[in-house]
């Protein structure tokens, strides 16, 4: 009798155990399968994240591409020698260059540099007669220009800018004005986007791409960030020669800083006038 009340009280000590040990495990696995998340923050503002303590940028332009400022930096790294040739040969800023590219292409992993090596995004338009792409964009399925090489792509948006006349007064600004070119680009039709000219000035001085006009140059890297930019909201009834009277700078200094092809200025409109 004392037999059977040990192996009996074994068998529970026994069953216990194990329903222990299963707790514990049950408990181990849930934890594995539930980790805890961790936080991210979100810029709207420059379109920028931070996740895991490492920081992304969202380009959009021809596409949306989401990308590391690390895979930012790798891309000016290798294409700043280009764009310094560029700006040599053809007179466009190395940091328009940049910022384009790096804008319209998602810095180098956007969908149609994969598909045709398009760093500007340029459409075939007429006369075109290389290799096409096609690709949703305004419109779509519209057809980009196709290149072998990024290079080739770099040359091609030299020539398209220095061969099309509505372009022209571009090359009438200052070697290192960005921001005039920015919005000139955007006021020639380069893009649809209104906030074209906002993209490509964030991007040149986050990154600060002046450096590469500097370097062609041979000038103070520096200089652009250490003149203060005087600025002036449009309101009712102003015009251009108002303005102009006001802050003692001339209508066509006003145009040429502003990328302006015409006196047209909206109310709200900011302006640079110096």
């Amino acid at each position: 009798m004392i037999i059977k009340r040990l192996i009996y009280t074994f068998l529970i000590l026994l069953l216990v155990s194990c329903g222990a040990k299963k707790k514990a495990s049950s408990s181990k696995k849930n934890s594995r399968k539930y980790p805890t998340t961790n936080t991210r923050t979100t810029h709207n503002k420059n379109d920028v994240e931070t996740n895991n303590n490492r920081t992304t940028e969202t380009l959009e332009s021809t596409s949306r591409t989401t990308v590391y400022t690390a895979t930012v930096e790798e891309y000016i790294d290798v294409f700043s020698p280009i764009a310094e040739r560029q700006m040599q040969s053809h007179g466009i800023p190395a940091s328009i260059i940049l910022a384009q590219g790096i804008l319209e292409s998602g810095a180098g992993k956007g969908e149609l540099v994969r598909k045709a090596n398009n760093h500007f995004g340029i459409k075939c338009h007429t006369g075109w007669t290389g290799e096409r792409a096609y690709h949703d964009d305004d419109a779509k399925g519209e057809c980009f220009r196709k290149y072998r090489y990024p290079e080739l792509s770099y040359e091609d948006h030299s020539e398209f800018l220095t061969t099309r006349s509505r372009y022209a007064f571009l090359f009438d600004l200052d070697k290192d004005d960005y921001r005039g070119w920015a919005k000139g680009l955007r006021s020639a039709g380069y893009a649809t986007d209104r906030r074209y000219p906002d993209k490509l000035i964030s991007l040149i001085e986050k990154y600060q791409l002046y450096r590469y006009d500097a370097a062609v140059l041979g000038t103070n890297p520096a200089r652009r960030k250490q003149v203060a930019e005087q600025t002036y909201r449009v309101s009712k009834g102003d015009t251009l020669y108002s303005i102009s009277k006001r802050y003692n700078v001339s209508v066509d200094a006003i145009k040429r800083k502003n990328g302006l092809r015409n006196n047209n200025i909206k109310i709200g409109q900011i302006l640079y006038l110096n």
